[in-house]
């Protein structure tokens, strides 16, 4: 029997442990990592080149989609299970964009989660039956609808669909820059060239078209702005802190 080798990624310790305690009957898969950011989840994949990456879509510091997408480019054999809550179509295309094998709901992981990593480790696709009975109810209606201008993808880059989401978060340059490894005068150069490009001219109103184009989730967006801090230390380094601060700036 060949070991179906997994990698578990959740920002939540809580909710890997469960993972795990779902997949401890299952004799033919073993769980080689774990990830708690987007940034790490690409990273560990490249390291352990497991069969399935079982991610949860709204991830701190690099979003589900923007993290599979990596991965999709660096460890093309490695297959992408997407964990949701969201049972809409823009998300979904959104991670098909990115190049995942299956989308898998919440609600519905813990009925048929073993089924769905077997079936997208074999090279198969899978898709929970309650997103897809939800989308034949919504596209029973007529086509769906054009999306709106602030969910229509805006053609941004990987760095700076990375940008926008550490900034919506709250993450001041100097702290950008130390996550990404790169210097704060061309994180700067990122940040006007996305309100350029998204004719945006305030960092509230970049918020809101982050949240609102699906690149981060709402409740990690912070309800101030933050005043510029120290960076995250050891990001983009050799020996580094296991974990990532997901802490924007503090007062």
């Amino acid at each position: 029997m060949n070991t179906i080798k997994l990698l578990l990624v959740d920002d939540h310790a809580i909710v890997r442990a469960g993972l795990r305690a779902l997949l401890a009957a299952a004799e033919d898969m073993c769980v080689v990592g774990e990830a708690e950011d987007g940034h790490q989840a690409a990273r560990e994949a490249d390291r352990l080149r497991p069969d399935v990456v079982l991610m949860d879509l709204a991830m701190p510091l690099l979003n589900g989609v923007e993290a599979a997408r990596q991965i999709a480019a660096n460890t093309p054999r490695v297959r992408v299970l997407m964990l949701s809550s969201y049972h809409d179509e823009p998300h979904l295309r959104q991670d098909l964009g990115a190049g995942v094998a299956g989308y898998l709901m919440k609600e519905s992981a813990a009925d048929d989660l073993l089924e769905a990593i077997r079936e997208t480790s074999s090279g198969g696709a899978f898709f929970s039956p309650p997103l897809l009975k939800h989308l034949w109810k919504e596209w029973g209606a007529g086509p769906p609808e054009r999306p709106t201008a602030a969910t229509q993808e805006a053609g941004l880059t990987g760095r700076q669909a990375q940008v926008l989401q550490l900034i919506a978060e709250g993450f001041a340059s100097k702290q950008i820059a130390d996550v990404l490894s790169l210097s704060v005068k061309t994180i700067e150069k990122h940040r006007q060239f996305l309100m350029d490009k998204l004719n945006i001219h305030n960092i509230a109103s970049l918020t809101r078209y982050a949240v609102s184009s699906g690149r981060v989730e709402s409740n990690r967006v912070p309800l101030w702005r933050p005043r510029p801090g120290p960076g995250i230390p050891g990001a983009g380094r050799k020996k580094r802190a296991r974990r990532l601060s997901t802490r924007p700036a503090t007062f």
